[in-house]
């Protein structure tokens, strides 16, 4: 009887979906240092992959996972002469996904750490981060 038991339950699980099957329901945006590139995915499918632009020489753009702890339609770096950060979406201290005007150096590294993005697609992955919650988007940044 236990066994029946086990197996129903397994069985009302896999229907229902597990904790691991939520997951997959995520925002994600997983930033390649190496391509220069974001990717966007929902619910596991590719939504976007934009041309971006992180740490030049002698900065860095750290790696790691995160959950986005802020957002701002718009804010000036304090520490970079008030420079424009439209969208921003703050995840690791003053690190942010935000737009920039310097759209010629996309695709290369070219910033003092955050991670640049076309103020177009950032606006689109600002309305992503909105609508899913930044309790449901990852942020990774990986070599």
């Amino acid at each position: 009887m236990q066994k029946i038991m086990i197996a129903a339950a397994a069985l009302v699980a896999m229907m229902l979906g597990s904790p691991v099957q939520a997951s997959a329901g995520m925002l994600e945006a997983k930033v390649s240092i190496s391509s220069q590139t974001m990717t966007v995915r929902k619910h596991g499918r590719v939504l976007y992959t934009w041309k971006v632009s992180t740490a030049r020489k002698g900065y860095v753009t750290p790696r790691g996972t995160w959950r986005p702890k802020r957002m701002h339609r718009m804010w000036h770096s304090r520490k970079y002469d008030m420079s424009p950060m439209p969208y921003s979406v703050f995840y690791h201290g003053g690190y942010a996904i935000h737009g920039t005007g310097a759209v010629k150096q996309l695709g290369r590294p070219a910033s003092h750490g955050c991670v640049r993005l076309q103020t177009g697609n950032a606006a689109t992955f600002y309305a992503l981060v909105r609508e899913a919650g930044m309790n449901n988007t990852r942020i990774v940044v990986t070599n």
